[in-house]
Order: structure tokens, then sequence, then C-alpha cells
């Protein structure tokens, strides 16, 4: 196809995350997060995979802790809106520190400067015809939350958690009717770290922790569900997947069931449990032959078939190809999870495969499993950029990159997907969820931030934001 049919009022926009771009880290009352104790710069991948993550800024052994400033949106969201909103952007996805509302986590009461400052951002949105999607949790649980409970493997988090989400209806009623629960919630259980507030004390316990924490996860999303719906009547509320549809390296049968089980597991057990509101029938199985024993409590199983999703948002990046004996060299560089490489696709500056076809085939995956409306909320590519003499900036692998991509979304609308929006992740340069850096970059708009913290924070347009202004403009039809 080469003229692309996207429904109107498609929700084209751009997203960011508040521990990326927010800095003002102990401004008018928040208290500390995750991201406020993670290193900056490559390091930082290799401290919280490994089991014993200390959870503590150590100044003496690391230089910098990038989100701590991060791109100071905190101070300049005003402009950097109307920069969005010159775009042409119809919705924005964003999300909540959750220590801005409640500090440590567990109190009563929530923090008034916080949730004026969320005020603000959401009108300035509206001022400009901009709707808000809103991430209430996305890995920044509060500190206290993970050094004094243990994160989500303590089901007490369940109550703080849901007084957090209706705090957060009550307020914006009036001002967000998109929301989502948990961020890229599948990939808990190969970092727990980031979306369950923990670091396992050995492998051997990984699985059992991280999925003990997914079903405390699980019951608080649904929670979020009743009392979205109750609080604010025509709203609507979804999960957020990885999503990574994982291709079998040959026709190996044995290759093709361990790619099979492998999707299974990451992709389809939250996408299960949150829309159709049970655990898969695999998963007994696969339960069993991990010693996983998730403890549920009277009512659990019933919260979760009552209130399901209203539709899944996800992530994609790239596609995963799985082969069940593969050696060192054989493997992959991807998003918080990889397989073998894959010989026909090429990679990023990080090393992550580039497959837009992948997009379509998840794209129709999903809806032909879940026959719910679907929202590609984060698609970009991290690349090096350069500032030329003349102060531009050609970033035309970037154009190339989304061009694709776009179109595999417009031939998965051609398959009978029914697709609510795209928001390009990192609309704006942000911290790196991964590394830490600044030098990874995916917007559309150049931040004047080094990895070292240097730089005048000065925004710049690049190329690419004027390729998306136009793609926005004509509704998908004009790519080129």
């Amino acid at each position: 196809m080469t003229n692309y049919q996207f429904p109107e009022g498609f929700l084209w926009g751009g997203a960011t995350a508040a521990n990326q771009v927010e800095g003002a880290y102990l401004e008018d009352g928040k208290g500390m997060n995750l991201a406020d104790v993670m290193p900056g710069g490559k390091v930082r991948l290799n401290v919280i995979s490994k089991p014993g993550f200390d959870f503590k800024i150590d100044t003496k052994k690391y230089t910098t802790y990038p989100n701590h400033e991060a791109i100071d949106f905190y101070h300049r969201y005003a402009d950097d809106i109307a920069l969005f909103a010159e775009l042409g952007f119809k919705t924005y996805r964003m999300s909540i520190a959750w220590s801005r509302i409640f500090p440590k986590g567990d109190e009563l009461e929530p923090n008034e400067e916080g949730l004026a400052f969320y005020d603000r951002v959401f009108d300035e949105c509206l001022k400009h015809g901009i709707e808000p999607v809103v991430t209430i949790s996305h890995y920044e649980m509060p500190l206290y939350l993970i050094t004094e409970y243990g994160g989500w493997r303590n089901r007490e988090v369940i109550s703080f958690f849901e007084r957090y989400a209706i705090t957060l209806f009550n307020r914006y009623k009036d001002k967000v009717k998109y929301w989502l629960t948990f961020n890229e919630i599948n990939g808990a259980t190969h970092l727990p770290i980031m979306s369950l507030g923990f670091s396992p004390a050995t492998e051997d316990v990984r699985l059992q922790e991280s999925f003990q924490g997914l079903h405390h996860q699980f019951v608080a999303s649904s929670l979020a569900v009743k009392a979205c719906h109750e609080i604010i009547p025509g709203s609507q509320i979804g999960c957020m997947l990885i999503y990574m549809p994982v291709y079998a390296y040959d026709c190996n049968p044995q290759n093709v069931l361990h790619a099979m089980k492998e999707e299974q597991v990451f992709n389809y057990i939250c996408g299960d449990v949150h829309v159709r509101g049970e655990y898969p029938a695999f998963s007994k199985r696969f339960f069993k032959e991990n010693d996983i024993n998730i403890n549920m409590e009277d009512g659990d199983l019933e919260t979760l078939k009552q209130y399901p999703v209203d539709f899944i948002s996800l992530s994609y990046y790239m596609s995963r190809t799985e082969k069940k004996e593969l050696t060192k060299e054989e493997k992959a560089s991807g998003n918080l999870i990889a397989g073998v490489k894959n010989p026909h696709l090429k990679a990023s500056d990080w090393g992550w495969e580039i497959d837009p076809t992948g997009l379509r085939i998840g794209l129709n995956q999903l809806y032909d499993r879940y026959r719910v409306p679907l929202f590609v909320v984060e698609n970009g590519l991290g690349a090096y950029d350069t500032v030329e003499e003349d102060g531009s900036i050609n970033d035309d692998y970037r154009i190339n990159y989304l061009r694709e991509h776009i179109k595999a979304m417009g031939e998965a609308i051609e398959d009978g997907v029914e697709l609510m929006g795209y928001t390009a992740w990192g609309c704006i340069d942000l911290v790196s969820m991964s590394t830490g850096e600044m030098s990874k970059r995916y917007g559309f708009i150049y931040v004047d931030k080094q990895d070292d913290g240097s730089g005048t924070l000065e925004r710049k347009k690049k190329k690419s934001f004027y390729w998306y202004q136009n793609v926005i403009a004509t509704n998908g039809k004009e790519l080129e």
C-alpha cells in the first residue's frame, strides 16, 4: 500500500515518562524514587540488573545521576508543550511521579504541591487541544516503599497504589480520560527492579518473587480500573505491554516450540490476566516447571475477572528471534530481553534490531487474541545526533525508522486491526531508562544536555520535527 487510511480522530502524538524528563527531584515536597538512585551511563544496566542493588546514591562510586535534573521539564513544561502543539499533537502520553503525590508512598494525605503541578501540565495540554494519556506508574516507585516494604513483593503496596490511583482520578477527572496502569508490566520478570521495585537476592528467587509481585500488580490494576470507571464516567483505562513478536530461528520444530513458549510467557500471561481476567491455561505448567507458587487471597481471581482493562497499549521497538540452544556470540542486544541475532535485520547504534514488519505482525497477533482496541504508545529510534555548524540536525535515519513503522501500522489497520493512536517515544530528548544516557536520543526536539551533565538545556527542532508535523497534519497520508 502507499495511501494509508488512518481513522478519523486517530491519536497522533508523543510520549515521555516523568522520571526521564522532569528533574526537580526534591522540589515542592517530592520524595525520592527509584530513578533518583540509578547512576548514569552504560554502567547503569549492569548495576541494576545484578542482585543486591542497594538503592542508595553513591557519588564516590558513580559520577552522574542524570534523572535529578533530566531535561528540566518541571520548569519548562509550558514551552515544551507549546512545541508539542506546534508539532500538531492530538495527544501526549506522560506519566505522574508517584512520589510527587505521595512522597513516601504510604501517607494518608497527598502532597498538594505535587497535585498542583500536574494540574498546570494538564491545563497547558488542554489549552493547546492536546489530550493527555497518563501512565499511573512508570518506573518511578517511591523509594520508601522499596526500602521499607520490599516493593511489590509486599501485598500491602496494593492498598497504597489504590489510594494513589483514586487520588489521581478524583483530582483530574475533568482533565484526563485516558489512563494506563503499569508501564511495560511484562518486563518485570526480566528486570524486576524497574517496575516491581526490588532487586532479587539471587537468580534462584527471581521468577518466584517476580510473579508474586506481578500478581499484586494485577489486583491493583483491576482495582484501579474499577475506581476509574466509577469516578470518571466515559473514561478508558488500559494496560501497557512491551510487545515483541517471537520468531523461531529456523523451521526446526524444537526451535519453533521454544519460540512459542517464550512468546506465551513474555507476551501473553500479563495480557491474558489484564484483558481476559484470568491466568492462561499454559501458565499452570510454566509455574509448575519453575517452582512458582503464587499466594492469592480470596476474591483475587474474581476481582481480576470483574474488572478487565478497556484497551491494550504497547511499546514496540524490535522483534525477537529464538533458538533453543545458542552461543554467546549468537545473542542479540535489545529492550530488556533479546534472543539470537536475526540475519535478516539491521540494528540501531545500541544493537536493537530494526523490524517494522514485526510491528504489523504484533498488532495482528494482539488483536486476533484479544479483540480490544490497541494503542502504540512507544516506538522510536535511539541514535546519536549531530548538531551541524548552522544549528540544523539532519536525522534522516529517524525519519526512515518512523516512516516504516507508521506504514506497518497502516497495513495493520487495513488487515482489520482497531488502532487508537500512536505516540512516538521520546518526542523530546530525554534520559535513557536503560543506560542513563542523553546521547541515546529519540526526540523530534533536541535538548542541549550531555552525558556528563553539561549543557544549556536549549531546545532545537530536528529535521524529523517538520516531517512528523506533516504526518500528523495529513493524518498519515504523507509519509515521504
